[in-house]
């Protein structure tokens, strides 16, 4: 199975455990300007030169030998999970990708006929019950994660644990698990354990939130899209990662993690 969704920088100052819609592109961004000292123009997950991808045939054995060797100082980043779904559905549901259109084709059609969602229209920008079709949307990531249908489970909505668990199982062992809602702090760490050839300033890094233009803005706050329901099926979705990542599922409103991540247990639990 190898490390799928693993990158590492060129110079193999570090190694990096992809979890989507986790301020991936961000973190790509800055892995790719600690080796060049300039950024990537263009979405970094485009980018097939300049920092190793597992996707990339000649990259694998290089991305092997460190990881099974535990060479390099090895992250990854996590996010509350309510956020994490929310962003899904606006991004990949009711967003028009960076190729002008839907998600995967016939995913969105399909959602909306056996769903009834709304996605804002053919451009994405028209006015809907976005709280509404966000909770049916929530039904069909149940239905793909739990049951395999109607489809297999998108990796943008199915649990970190899943992706974190791959790199584990494989033979990694992660250095750092750091929290979005933590970013500076978490990506610092990781800055300060290695020595890339070019300094990274944080305080001057852009985000690069390639999702960010793709859907409607989201026009609540977080917790009113959860009601009591969706809050178990999320729950029921997602409760691995509320456990082992700290973060509180009884008030969707905290984004914050409650307790530091013991790495020890992820390894543990997710290394079976």
């Amino acid at each position: 199975m190898g490390f799928p969704g693993t990158w590492m920088t060129e110079s193999e100052s570090v190694v990096y455990r992809v979890v989507p819609k986790c301020a991936c592109s961000t973190i790509g961004q800055i892995l790719y300007y600690s080796d060049h000292g300039t950024f990537y123009d263009g979405d970094i997950h485009d980018a097939t030169s300049g920092l190793h991808k597992w996707s990339q045939e000649r990259s694998q054995p290089l991305i092997e030998r460190n990881v099974r060797e535990h060479r390099t100082y090895s992250f990854t980043c996590v996010r509350n999970p309510y956020s994490r779904i929310l962003s899904s559905f606006f991004d990949k549901i009711c967003g028009i990708q960076r190729n002008g259109r839907r998600y995967r084709g016939n995913l969105v059609p399909l959602v909306i006929q056996k769903y009834g969602i709304e996605v804002g229209g053919d451009d994405g920008k028209q006015a809907f019950d976005q709280i509404r079709s966000f909770r049916r949307f929530l039904l069909f990531a149940r239905d793909t994660i739990r049951f395999r249908k109607p489809m297999e489970p998108d990796i943008h909505w199915s649990a970190m644990s899943g992706h974190v668990s791959t790199f584990i199982m494989n033979g990694g062992r992660y250095d750092s698990i750091f929290f979005t809602e933590k970013f500076n702090e978490g990506m610092q760490g990781v800055l300060d354990a290695i020595a890339p050839p070019h300094k990274v300033d944080l305080s001057a890094i852009p985000r690069f939130n390639e999702s960010a233009d793709h859907g409607p803005k989201r026009a609540h706050p977080v917790e009113d899209y959860f009601d009591d329901l969706s809050m178990h099926i999320v729950y029921e979705i997602y409760k691995r990662d509320f456990r082992l990542f700290r973060y509180d599922f009884e008030n969707p409103a905290n984004r914050l993690p409650v307790g530091e991540i013991d790495l020890d247990e992820v390894h543990a639990k997710l290394g079976d």
